[in-house]
């Protein structure tokens, strides 16, 4: 499955365009990582536990778009969109919301 941001993909023309798919997912961060993110904040440097966190939630949520292609009948999906946002009490979760449109190659 061929995943991109682009809205074509070079040297491969689309030949059916199968309809716009989606992938979730919303993860916690637990009250270790807050901790250590705040000290991180205090002090300067990358918070590594946010960023794993992070990456997770991407991956989850691309792979669920991807599944949701393949069910379609795709092969690829092209012009995705990547948004992240901060959901429950105080933003103690993360989402991550993919979209973009499943095609045959």
């Amino acid at each position: 499955m061929i995943l991109s941001t682009t809205p074509t993909i070079e040297g491969h023309p689309i030949q059916e365009y199968k309809g716009v798919v989606t992938g979730e997912t919303i993860i916690g961060a637990n009250i270790l990582k807050d901790f250590m993110a705040g000290i991180r904040d205090i002090f300067g440097g990358r918070s590594n536990s946010y960023e794993k966190v992070l990456r997770e939630a991407k991956d989850t949520a691309l792979s669920e778009l991807a599944e949701n292609a393949r069910q379609l009948g795709a092969n690829a999906v092209v012009g995705i969109d990547i948004d992240y946002e901060t959901v429950g009490e105080s933003g103690s979760m993360l989402m991550v919301a993919v979209s973009g449109t499943a095609v045959c190659l």
